[in-house]
């Protein structure tokens, strides 16, 4: 394992909320999208289910997206410090339900993006802070443009967990390779 499981899952986050948002569909256009969302990603807290707190995950998961766009360490470090700055993010350990001791970043009573925004946040820290910012990739497949975490131990994944791309490119190169040979 590379990371804790808190940063990998903060990771998996991140990078699922990025991806609600590929190729000019939003998953997140509505309510029931971030249902949907905090079905696989539950957060503690409060939940208003307002139209203006669809509107702060949607903005949070742009400024999230931005790291990836980032050229270098200090500019991913300024983005994520701004959004750390801004969810007024408390580190502390909390044991519940049928979880061991964990992280929570924020209080159970911040609004439901500043909790995603500071969780999200934590992982992406842990890259730059170990100077793996290279592992923010995007999907290799021609026809995606959806973003990934690689946490393979010699960061060489190159395909999303989205679109079936790694099986589409395997079977397209495959039958390139039959149609070569005759």
């Amino acid at each position: 394992m590379l990371f804790t499981g808190d940063t990998e899952e903060a990771l998996a986050e991140a990078t699922t909320l990025v991806n609600t948002r590929l190729d000019g569909v939003d998953q997140l256009e509505t309510r029931a999208g971030l249902d949907a969302f905090l079905q696989e990603y539950a957060m503690t807290g409060e939940r208003l289910g307002t139209e203006a707190e669809l509107e702060a995950v949607r903005e949070i998961r742009e400024r999230l997206r931005a790291v990836w766009s980032a050229t270098d360490r200090a500019e991913a470090a300024a983005l994520v410090n701004a959004i750390l700055r801004e969810t007024a993010t408390t580190p502390y350990l909390i044991k519940h339900d049928a979880l061991d001791w964990h992280l929570h970043m924020t209080e159970p009573s911040a609004p439901l993006a500043h909790r995603i925004g500071a969780e999200s946040a934590m992982g992406l820290l842990d890259l730059i802070r170990t100077d793996n910012l290279g592992r923010l990739k995007t999907c290799a497949a021609d026809d995606c443009d959806a973003l990934l975490v690689d946490l393979s131990r010699n960061s060489s994944k190159r395909y999303c967990d989205t679109g079936n791309c790694g099986n589409r490119a395997n079977v397209a190169a495959y039958r390139a390779r039959r149609r070569e040979s005759g």
